[in-house]
């Protein structure tokens, strides 16, 4: 019964997203007609357009840490009141996380109950649709710096274009990532991958990002949405704005 209950409201609140147009545009994670592959076609693309156009691209992979368990439910309950979450139907969702339990059992052993105030239920239906609808936030920080930027679920990856030897475009990342304070990035696990013809990628082989205490460096592979990523230099296409994916230099493994 729980489970056909979450399948109503989760279509209602997919309806009232939709019909008021609230979904971020560049998230592909858990909407009909989105896929890794749009996530993976949309950002391939902008990179090798900027590649053709002389330009060095610095791709961040953000990575966040244990991303459904850490969600808090009071900033939730305000997406949801930001949204138009209200009435009838915002008691329906404070009720909804609050007053859960959970424990370990290990066959006939099982530890005490302890309250859970983060995270969405894991496995339930209405989960991954709070989950996005807890990012929305996510894209006015990357568009007040004028960062360009994907997502999937919590695959995010943000990136900037611009001349080689530009220190004003590291400079924006950092404030941007910065910004992020609701949630929980892992720097160890943050990657930073530079994409561009091979003479713009020597000449910023060597760039430095603070994050969290700690610097970010290029990498030359990366796993992204069950995808394992190979960049090198690119070649510029004879004609950008015609320019086929294939031909280019960064290669996907499944």
């Amino acid at each position: 019964i729980s489970k056909i209950l979450e399948k109503v409201v989760a279509s209602q609140l997919h309806s009232h997203l939709s019909s008021n147009n609230l979904y971020e545009e560049f998230q592909s994670g858990f909407r009909p007609h989105h896929s890794t592959k749009t996530a993976l076609t949309k950002i391939t693309n902008d990179l090798l357009l900027a590649a053709d156009s002389g330009l060095l691209s610095i791709l961040i992979l953000l990575d966040l840490s244990a991303a459904f368990d850490t969600i808090s439910h009071s900033i939730l309950l305000d997406r949801l009141t930001s949204i138009g979450i209200s009435d009838t139907a915002f008691g329906w969702f404070n009720s909804y996380l609050s007053d859960r339990t959970q424990f370990i059992q290990i066959k006939f052993f099982h530890s005490q109950s302890s309250p859970v105030s983060t995270g969405v239920p894991q496995g339930s239906v209405l989960g991954p649709l709070l989950f996005i609808t807890y990012l929305l936030p996510l894209g006015y920080i990357f568009r007040k710096f004028g960062v360009r930027f994907h997502c999937y679920a919590d695959d995010t990856q943000l990136y900037q274009s611009t001349k080689p030897n530009s220190t004003h475009t590291p400079s924006i990342l950092t404030d941007c990532l910065n910004e992020l304070n609701f949630l929980q990035p892992n720097s160890d696990k943050t990657e930073i991958i530079l994409v561009g013809t091979k003479n713009s990628v020597s000449k910023s082989k060597h760039l430095l990002i603070p994050f969290n205490n700690s610097l970010l460096t290029p990498s030359i592979s990366f796993r992204w949405c069950r995808t394992r990523l190979h960049v090198s230099s690119l070649k510029p296409s004879p004609s950008p704005a015609t320019a086929p994916l294939a031909p280019s230099q960064i290669t996907h493994h499944l």
